[in-house]
Protein backbone atom coordinates (compact mmCIF):
# COMPACT_ATOMS: atom_id res chain seq x y z
CA UNK A 1 0.00 0.00 0.00
CA UNK A 2 2.65 2.28 0.68
CA UNK A 3 4.55 1.46 -2.24
CA UNK A 4 1.32 2.49 -4.41
CA UNK A 5 0.54 5.56 -2.11
CA UNK A 6 4.36 6.95 -2.93
CA UNK A 7 3.48 5.68 -6.94
CA UNK A 8 0.48 7.92 -7.00
CA UNK A 9 2.04 10.76 -5.16
CA UNK A 10 5.17 10.74 -7.57
CA UNK A 11 2.86 10.70 -10.87
CA UNK A 12 0.82 13.53 -9.16
CA UNK A 13 4.34 15.30 -8.77
CA UNK A 14 5.10 15.16 -12.46
CA UNK A 15 1.68 16.01 -13.30
CA UNK A 16 2.19 19.11 -11.39
CA UNK A 17 5.56 19.80 -12.87
CA UNK A 18 4.31 19.84 -16.02
CA UNK A 19 1.04 22.24 -15.51
CA UNK A 20 3.40 24.46 -14.44
CA UNK A 21 5.86 24.31 -17.38
CA UNK A 22 8.25 26.61 -17.64
CA UNK A 23 8.99 27.41 -13.97
CA UNK A 24 12.28 28.73 -15.31
CA UNK A 25 13.97 30.28 -18.64
CA UNK A 26 14.09 28.42 -22.06
CA UNK A 27 16.54 27.96 -23.82
CA UNK A 28 16.33 28.39 -28.22
CA UNK A 29 19.57 27.75 -29.92
CA UNK A 30 20.32 28.82 -32.57
CA UNK A 31 22.74 26.36 -34.61
CA UNK A 32 24.52 29.19 -36.77
CA UNK A 33 26.64 32.20 -36.56
CA UNK A 34 24.86 35.66 -36.09
CA UNK A 35 23.19 37.92 -38.14
CA UNK A 36 22.12 35.27 -40.90
CA UNK A 37 18.26 34.44 -41.33
CA UNK A 38 18.17 31.54 -38.44
CA UNK A 39 19.37 34.19 -35.99
CA UNK A 40 17.07 36.97 -37.11
CA UNK A 41 14.17 34.65 -37.35
CA UNK A 42 15.05 32.69 -33.64
CA UNK A 43 15.84 36.27 -32.13
CA UNK A 44 12.16 36.89 -33.32
CA UNK A 45 10.51 34.19 -31.85
CA UNK A 46 12.30 34.31 -28.41
CA UNK A 47 10.88 37.68 -28.03
CA UNK A 48 7.30 36.98 -28.87
CA UNK A 49 7.04 33.01 -27.19
CA UNK A 50 8.40 34.84 -23.84
CA UNK A 51 5.68 36.48 -22.73
CA UNK A 52 3.32 34.02 -23.75
CA UNK A 53 5.09 30.86 -21.86
CA UNK A 54 5.74 33.82 -19.01
CA UNK A 55 9.49 33.12 -19.17
CA UNK A 56 12.42 34.64 -20.59
CA UNK A 57 13.08 32.33 -24.17
CA UNK A 58 17.35 33.38 -24.26
CA UNK A 59 19.05 32.40 -27.63
CA UNK A 60 22.53 30.88 -27.93
CA UNK A 61 24.32 30.79 -30.65
CA UNK A 62 25.95 27.08 -31.70
CA UNK A 63 27.23 27.53 -35.02
CA UNK A 64 29.28 24.40 -36.69
CA UNK A 65 29.61 21.95 -38.99
CA UNK A 66 26.20 23.14 -41.54
CA UNK A 67 24.34 23.25 -37.87
CA UNK A 68 25.46 19.88 -36.56
CA UNK A 69 27.10 21.49 -33.49
CA UNK A 70 23.47 23.18 -32.40
CA UNK A 71 21.76 20.48 -33.27
CA UNK A 72 23.79 17.65 -31.56
CA UNK A 73 23.82 20.26 -28.01
CA UNK A 74 20.24 19.91 -28.05
CA UNK A 75 19.64 16.32 -28.74
CA UNK A 76 22.04 15.71 -25.29
CA UNK A 77 20.10 18.08 -23.53
CA UNK A 78 17.87 17.39 -20.38
CA UNK A 79 14.23 16.33 -22.40
CA UNK A 80 12.48 18.55 -19.98
CA UNK A 81 10.98 21.84 -22.46
CA UNK A 82 13.85 24.04 -21.38
CA UNK A 83 16.16 23.23 -24.72
CA UNK A 84 14.65 24.29 -27.81
CA UNK A 85 16.78 24.11 -31.39
CA UNK A 86 15.76 26.22 -34.44
CA UNK A 87 16.43 24.06 -37.54
CA UNK A 88 16.97 24.45 -41.20
CA UNK A 89 16.54 21.80 -43.86
CA UNK A 90 20.65 21.12 -42.96
CA UNK A 91 19.02 19.16 -39.99
CA UNK A 92 17.42 16.56 -43.34
CA UNK A 93 20.26 17.13 -45.78
CA UNK A 94 23.45 16.22 -42.54
CA UNK A 95 21.87 12.28 -42.24
CA UNK A 96 23.02 11.36 -45.97
CA UNK A 97 26.16 13.75 -46.37
CA UNK A 98 27.73 12.85 -43.32
CA UNK A 99 29.04 9.41 -42.84
CA UNK A 100 28.83 9.64 -39.17
CA UNK A 101 26.51 12.20 -37.11
CA UNK A 102 26.97 12.00 -33.22
CA UNK A 103 23.38 12.22 -33.26
CA UNK A 104 20.24 10.97 -34.79
CA UNK A 105 18.11 13.83 -36.12
CA UNK A 106 15.04 11.39 -36.17
CA UNK A 107 15.72 9.39 -32.93
CA UNK A 108 16.94 12.21 -30.75
CA UNK A 109 15.28 14.75 -31.44
CA UNK A 110 11.13 15.96 -30.94
CA UNK A 111 10.08 17.94 -33.30
CA UNK A 112 7.25 20.58 -32.39
CA UNK A 113 5.95 22.61 -34.99
CA UNK A 114 7.17 24.19 -38.38
CA UNK A 115 7.66 28.14 -38.04
CA UNK A 116 8.32 29.35 -41.37
CA UNK A 117 9.23 28.98 -45.03
CA UNK A 118 11.34 31.59 -47.37
CA UNK A 119 10.66 31.01 -51.17
CA UNK A 120 14.00 30.87 -53.59
CA UNK A 121 14.33 32.32 -56.96
CA UNK A 122 17.28 30.43 -59.57
CA UNK A 123 19.75 34.13 -60.29
CA UNK A 124 22.21 34.45 -62.80
CA UNK A 125 24.09 37.00 -64.57
CA UNK A 126 21.76 39.27 -67.08
CA UNK A 127 24.29 37.71 -70.03
CA UNK A 128 23.01 34.23 -69.58
CA UNK A 129 20.01 34.21 -71.58
CA UNK A 130 16.41 35.86 -70.91
CA UNK A 131 14.61 32.64 -70.12
CA UNK A 132 15.54 29.47 -68.00
CA UNK A 133 15.42 27.64 -71.11
CA UNK A 134 17.93 29.58 -72.73
CA UNK A 135 20.16 28.88 -69.85
CA UNK A 136 19.54 25.26 -69.71
CA UNK A 137 20.76 25.08 -73.35
CA UNK A 138 23.88 27.01 -73.01
CA UNK A 139 24.87 25.30 -70.12
CA UNK A 140 24.55 22.27 -72.36
CA UNK A 141 26.15 22.96 -74.77
CA UNK A 142 29.43 23.92 -72.72
CA UNK A 143 29.38 21.33 -69.95
CA UNK A 144 31.51 22.00 -66.65
CA UNK A 145 32.37 25.41 -68.48
CA UNK A 146 29.42 27.34 -66.14
CA UNK A 147 29.29 26.89 -62.03
CA UNK A 148 26.75 27.60 -59.30
CA UNK A 149 27.57 29.42 -55.96
CA UNK A 150 26.30 27.93 -52.85
CA UNK A 151 26.64 28.85 -48.97
CA UNK A 152 29.19 25.89 -48.52
CA UNK A 153 28.88 22.00 -48.91
CA UNK A 154 26.06 20.33 -48.05
CA UNK A 155 23.79 23.72 -47.55
CA UNK A 156 20.49 23.88 -49.32
CA UNK A 157 21.51 26.01 -51.83
CA UNK A 158 24.43 23.23 -52.50
CA UNK A 159 22.07 20.88 -52.76
CA UNK A 160 19.50 22.98 -54.64
CA UNK A 161 22.49 23.61 -57.20
CA UNK A 162 23.34 19.81 -57.07
CA UNK A 163 19.23 19.05 -57.75
CA UNK A 164 18.93 21.49 -60.44
CA UNK A 165 21.71 19.47 -62.76
CA UNK A 166 19.87 16.44 -61.82
CA UNK A 167 16.33 17.89 -63.08
CA UNK A 168 18.07 19.85 -66.07
CA UNK A 169 20.46 17.55 -67.21
CA UNK A 170 23.18 20.08 -66.95
CA UNK A 171 26.62 19.97 -65.32
CA UNK A 172 27.47 22.94 -63.75
CA UNK A 173 30.32 23.31 -61.43
CA UNK A 174 29.80 23.49 -57.68
CA UNK A 175 31.84 26.65 -56.06
CA UNK A 176 31.39 26.61 -52.30
CA UNK A 177 31.10 29.80 -50.07
CA UNK A 178 31.26 31.01 -46.43
CA UNK A 179 27.31 32.38 -47.02
CA UNK A 180 25.61 32.07 -49.78
CA UNK A 181 24.96 36.02 -49.83
CA UNK A 182 28.63 36.08 -50.85
CA UNK A 183 28.15 33.43 -53.42
CA UNK A 184 25.52 35.88 -54.93
CA UNK A 185 28.31 39.29 -55.20
CA UNK A 186 29.84 36.88 -57.24
CA UNK A 187 27.32 36.62 -59.38
CA UNK A 188 26.50 39.95 -59.40
CA UNK A 189 30.71 40.61 -60.84
CA UNK A 190 31.26 37.66 -62.95
CA UNK A 191 32.78 34.52 -61.32
CA UNK A 192 29.83 32.88 -60.82
CA UNK A 193 26.85 31.98 -63.44
CA UNK A 194 24.08 30.90 -60.72
CA UNK A 195 22.94 30.85 -57.93
CA UNK A 196 19.25 29.42 -55.84
CA UNK A 197 18.73 31.88 -53.02
CA UNK A 198 15.39 33.16 -50.84
CA UNK A 199 13.80 35.47 -52.59
CA UNK A 200 14.96 38.35 -49.97
CA UNK A 201 18.22 38.66 -50.81
CA UNK A 202 17.71 38.73 -54.11
CA UNK A 203 14.55 40.54 -55.03
CA UNK A 204 16.50 43.88 -54.96
CA UNK A 205 19.47 43.18 -57.18
CA UNK A 206 16.77 41.41 -60.07
CA UNK A 207 14.36 44.33 -59.60
CA UNK A 208 17.56 46.86 -60.00
CA UNK A 209 18.35 44.68 -63.30
CA UNK A 210 21.44 43.70 -62.15
CA UNK A 211 20.52 39.90 -61.70
CA UNK A 212 18.17 38.04 -63.71
CA UNK A 213 15.60 35.88 -61.94
CA UNK A 214 14.78 32.79 -64.39
CA UNK A 215 12.35 30.82 -62.02
CA UNK A 216 10.76 31.60 -58.47
CA UNK A 217 10.29 28.24 -56.81
CA UNK A 218 6.86 28.30 -55.69
CA UNK A 219 3.37 27.67 -56.84
CA UNK A 220 2.36 31.27 -57.37
CA UNK A 221 4.35 34.37 -59.35
CA UNK A 222 5.32 36.48 -56.14
CA UNK A 223 4.17 40.07 -54.87
CA UNK A 224 7.54 41.17 -54.20
CA UNK A 225 8.85 39.71 -58.09
CA UNK A 226 5.85 39.72 -60.35
CA UNK A 227 7.41 39.55 -63.83
CA UNK A 228 9.68 36.50 -62.55
CA UNK A 229 7.66 33.41 -63.73
CA UNK A 230 7.30 30.42 -61.49
CA UNK A 231 9.17 27.16 -61.67
CA UNK A 232 6.16 25.84 -63.41
CA UNK A 233 5.87 28.39 -65.59
CA UNK A 234 9.14 28.16 -66.47
CA UNK A 235 9.26 24.85 -67.61
CA UNK A 236 11.83 22.81 -64.85
CA UNK A 237 9.22 19.98 -63.47
CA UNK A 238 10.20 18.18 -60.51
CA UNK A 239 12.58 21.27 -59.51
CA UNK A 240 11.29 22.04 -55.51
CA UNK A 241 13.60 23.46 -53.19
CA UNK A 242 11.85 25.87 -50.24
CA UNK A 243 13.74 26.81 -47.20
CA UNK A 244 12.29 26.15 -44.14
CA UNK A 245 12.46 26.39 -40.41
CA UNK A 246 10.81 24.50 -37.31
CA UNK A 247 11.55 24.07 -33.44
CA UNK A 248 12.58 21.02 -32.19
CA UNK A 249 13.41 19.62 -28.39
CA UNK A 250 15.22 16.45 -27.17
CA UNK A 251 13.59 12.91 -27.84
CA UNK A 252 11.76 12.21 -24.78
CA UNK A 253 10.19 15.89 -23.91
CA UNK A 254 6.72 15.13 -21.85
CA UNK A 255 4.06 15.39 -24.72
CA UNK A 256 1.76 17.58 -22.58
CA UNK A 257 5.31 20.09 -22.74
CA UNK A 258 5.54 19.29 -26.65
CA UNK A 259 2.03 20.61 -27.04
CA UNK A 260 1.84 23.54 -24.82
CA UNK A 261 5.13 24.76 -27.08
CA UNK A 262 2.74 24.27 -30.56
CA UNK A 263 0.36 26.20 -28.94
CA UNK A 264 2.35 28.97 -27.91
CA UNK A 265 4.55 28.87 -31.34
CA UNK A 266 1.40 28.63 -33.37
CA UNK A 267 -0.07 31.68 -31.77
CA UNK A 268 3.17 33.60 -31.79
CA UNK A 269 3.94 32.73 -35.39
CA UNK A 270 0.67 33.54 -36.77
CA UNK A 271 0.11 37.01 -34.55
CA UNK A 272 -0.29 40.06 -36.53
CA UNK A 273 3.05 41.82 -35.36
CA UNK A 274 4.70 38.62 -36.52
CA UNK A 275 3.87 38.09 -39.53
CA UNK A 276 3.80 41.51 -40.52
CA UNK A 277 7.45 41.42 -39.71
CA UNK A 278 7.64 38.46 -41.39
CA UNK A 279 6.31 39.73 -44.44
CA UNK A 280 9.24 42.42 -44.48
CA UNK A 281 11.63 39.74 -44.59
CA UNK A 282 10.28 37.76 -47.07
CA UNK A 283 9.20 35.12 -45.07
CA UNK A 284 5.76 33.11 -44.18
CA UNK A 285 4.77 32.11 -41.20
CA UNK A 286 3.68 28.21 -41.06
CA UNK A 287 2.80 26.25 -38.44
CA UNK A 288 1.52 23.05 -38.03
CA UNK A 289 1.41 19.79 -35.63
CA UNK A 290 4.53 17.62 -34.38
CA UNK A 291 3.23 14.75 -36.27
CA UNK A 292 3.22 16.60 -39.78
CA UNK A 293 6.06 17.88 -38.80
CA UNK A 294 7.60 14.70 -37.99
CA UNK A 295 6.86 13.43 -41.77
CA UNK A 296 7.77 16.45 -43.53
CA UNK A 297 11.44 15.97 -41.62
CA UNK A 298 11.29 12.31 -42.77
CA UNK A 299 10.36 13.56 -46.42
CA UNK A 300 12.80 15.84 -46.15
CA UNK A 301 15.60 13.49 -45.37
CA UNK A 302 14.42 11.14 -48.24
CA UNK A 303 14.37 13.90 -51.24
CA UNK A 304 18.19 14.84 -50.35
CA UNK A 305 19.06 11.54 -49.43
CA UNK A 306 18.42 10.77 -53.29
CA UNK A 307 20.15 13.89 -54.20
CA UNK A 308 23.38 13.37 -52.35
CA UNK A 309 23.60 9.80 -53.65
CA UNK A 310 22.75 10.70 -57.21
CA UNK A 311 25.19 13.12 -56.85
CA UNK A 312 27.92 11.28 -55.44
CA UNK A 313 28.53 13.64 -52.32
CA UNK A 314 29.98 13.06 -49.37
CA UNK A 315 31.44 15.58 -46.41
CA UNK A 316 34.68 16.63 -46.29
Amino acid sequence: MRVLIFALALAAFHVQAQDAFPSKPVKLILPFPPGGPTDILGRLIADNLSPRLGQPVITENRGGAGGNVGAEAAARSAPDGYTMVLVAPSLAISPTLYAKLNYDPVKDLAPVSLVATVPNVIVTQPSMGPTLADFVSLVKQNPGKFNFGSGGAGTSNHLAGELFNLVAGTKLVHVPYKGVNLAMQDVLVGPIHMVVIGVPAAAPHIKSGRLRGLAVIAPQRLATLPDVPTIAEAGLAGFEVTTWYGILVPAGTPRPIVSRLNAELVKAMHSPEVKERLAGLGTDAVTDTPEEFAAYIRQEIAKWGDVIRKAGLKAE
